[in-house]
């Protein structure tokens, strides 16, 4: 790994990249974001969660001219919610060049994105089927389009995109540099690369085996509107030393930080918006015990050396493999056991079972504790702190109020309502977390395209409702 002050990066970019906490390269960004410097067309081949956004999103920054007010680079992503996630990535990266990011995508009003597109974005983020409406439409203009990035394009093979990239690329200017991502490499994407893309290099990152031998996995089957309730409840009935909730987006990082904090938890939030200073000042509270649970995004968490943690709790499930083995290696570090618990929503079963393959482990179905088992772990907790304090401290000062206690009530009697005062027992205080919609149905990669019209592919009409709230109690 390099450092990204010794690529020949712009000041601007560096200064986003140190916001965000970027400092090495991964394997991919190393050998790409030369090459794509150059000019070059790129061939990259790696999984989610290898850095490859960056790995291509850092040179498309450095190549925006933010005085021309024109569209400059395309980026062509499967889904709604990965166009979101890298639109959001590419503007971190952008954010001191103050570069201009839209993403566009079926299941939102087109009207409201044909407003946006007035505000003259330097990039466009989209899914193939919207990008090809405005693209006939003319809302999207073209003749300044310098870049074109196809993200996860065997994904978009199997949901049945392929004949819209191609009119894509033929409706862009010929004289462009092309980048294409693809974890596998079937025929059909070669046709693509050989027909549209000129003497591309070729970028392998080969997926190692991850293993994380020290740590217990569990995963927790719940709705989506109980997740909170659900978390809670581990928390009270394992009381973790230290723990990490790993959140998918930065606003739920922010609602479940609060929400904790609301019901009696100390936790705080990182994610890639904080200033350098606050996340650096987050981090030192959580390293000093002073936090107990850190709440943070994929983003915010690269890099982190934080000893003692000995719980991860994946909020959300991660949409690749390598993303969780990163999360939960925060845990059962230097020889130490660590537990990892991750909660899946029905419907994302799928998503657990990748992760399984790829660390040849299989993760042990956990029950929600009820609210007396809540109890009895910080019943639990109370005691031994009980015990420490006789085997650590002279209680004298203390004896002869007890003595006062023991003609007025029985031990037992004493002994409960002392446990009663200290134990935390668990909030009901109403909370509120936004709803996100669940990753999408993973599907037979051979017959998705087959059974997904082309009406309906951008997504499925249950999943738009994205912003919708709900209230815990």
């Amino acid at each position: 790994m390099v450092k990204f002050e010794n690529l020949n990066l712009s000041s601007t970019t560096l200064k986003s990249l140190k916001r965000i906490g970027f400092e090495e390269t991964t394997p991919i960004q190393e050998q790409t974001i030369p090459l794509s410097m150059q000019g070059k067309d790129i061939i990259g081949q790696a999984q989610t969660g290898t850095g490859k956004t960056a790995a291509f999103g850092i040179p498309l920054i450095e190549k925006i001219n933010t005085r021309n007010k024109n569209i400059q680079s395309l980026v062509i992503a499967p889904t709604r919610e990965l166009a979101i996630q890298v639109s959001e990535e590419l503007f971190k990266l952008g954010y001191e060049k103050h570069v201009q990011v839209l993403s566009v995508f079926g299941g939102q009003d087109i009207s409201r994105q044909i407003r946006a597109l007035k505000k003259k974005p330097a990039i466009i983020v989209g899914t193939p089927g919207r990008l090809l409406d405005h693209i006939h439409r003319k809302t999207i203009k073209l003749q300044d389009i310098h870049t074109v990035v196809l993200d996860e394009a065997d994904e978009m093979l199997n949901m049945g995109f392929i004949e819209d990239i191609e009119k894509i690329l033929e409706s862009v200017p010929e004289e462009r540099q092309t980048l294409l991502f693809s974890a596998t490499m079937p025929e059909r994407i070669r046709q693509i690369a050989i027909k549209f893309m000129k003497d591309p290099e070729t970028v392998r990152i080969k997926a190692k085996e991850m293993t994380v031998p020290q740590i217990d996995q569990f995963f927790v089957k719940v709705e989506e509107k109980d997740k909170f309730d659900a978390l809670t409840r581990l928390l009270d009935y394992q009381s973790p030393d230290l723990a990490i909730v790993f959140g998918r987006t930065k606003r739920r990082v922010d609602e479940v930080a609060e929400a904790l904090s609301i019901r009696g938890y100390t936790a705080e939030g990182i994610h890639g918006d904080l200033s350098q200073a606050k996340r650096l000042s987050v981090l030192r509270k959580f390293k000093e015990g002073s936090i107990d649970v850190l709440v943070a995004t994929d983003v915010a968490a690269r890099g982190l050396d934080i000893s003692g943690v000995t719980h991860v709790y994946n909020f959300d499930i991660p949409q690749d493999p390598e993303s969780y083995v990163h999360r939960i290696g925060r845990t059962g570090r230097a020889g130490k056991t660590g537990m990892a618990i991750t909660f899946v929503a029905p419907r994302e079963m799928g998503y657990l079972r990748t992760v399984e393959e790829t660390t040849k482990r299989r993760m042990k179905r956990m029950q929600v504790p009820s609210i007396a088992e809540a109890i009895e772990g910080q019943q639990r907790l109370t005691i031994d702190k009980i015990h420490n304090t006789i085997d650590e401290n002279d209680l004298s000062l203390y004896r002869k109020a007890a003595e006062e206690l023991l003609t007025q009530h029985d031990a037992l009697t004493i002994v409960s309502a002392a446990l009663k005062l200290l134990t935390k027992e668990p909030a009901t205080t109403p909370v509120k977390i936004s709803y996100e919609a669940p990753l999408p149905v993973k599907r037979d990669k051979n017959n998705f395209s087959k059974k997904v019209g082309r009406g309906s592919r951008e997504m499925p009409r249950r999943q738009r409702s994205h912003n919708r709230s709900y209230k815990k109690s």
